[in-house]
């Protein structure tokens, strides 16, 4: 890699370490990793032994887990169930719907998009979060029709 392309990526490196709010002036080998705060449920393999957690803060922002529907229902029922369990973890870490940044979005069938819009449509409140969307191949697990996840401020 030329020394030019170099200096861009170092540089972008820089402005986005600045935009999250970390020390810029140390080598990236030589920074120490940021400090996380496990809030939510350690999930396990069944033999004790850490997956994931079911939330996470790191300064001012929250990052919650994928959320699925595991009942018998439709699209409209799935999305409705996930977006109120997302907003019960949100609550609970002191965080809301309308100060969620970022949301992704795992369906089980991509004919299921206008359907989950519908629910999705209004529930973030008027500047609705950026979002991705996708259809999982070999779809969800726990047979749910839709999995999401968040990131969101924190409360000051």
């Amino acid at each position: 890699m030329n020394h030019t392309r170099r200096t861009s990526f170092r540089q972008l490196g820089a402005a986005l370490a600045a935009l999250l709010g970390f020390a810029t002036t140390a080598k990236a080998t030589d920074a120490p990793r940021p400090q996380k705060e496990g809030v939510g449920t350690i999930i396990t393999d069944g033999q004790g032994i850490p997956l994931f957690s079911s939330a996470v803060k790191h300064g001012n922002l929250l990052f919650i887990a994928g959320k699925g529907a595991h009942f018998e229902g439709d699209i409209r029922a799935h999305t409705r169930h996930v977006l109120d369990e997302l907003e019960k973890e949100l609550v609970k870490h002191g965080s809301s719907m309308q100060q969620v940044l970022k949301v992704s979005v795992f369906l089980h069938d991509l004919n299921d998009y206008a359907a989950m819009n519908e629910v999705f449509r209004g529930r973030f409140g008027p500047n609705p979060p950026v979002r991705t969307t996708v259809a999982a191949y070999g779809g969800i697990p726990g047979d749910s029709l839709v999995e999401m996840d968040c990131i969101a401020a924190l409360n000051s």
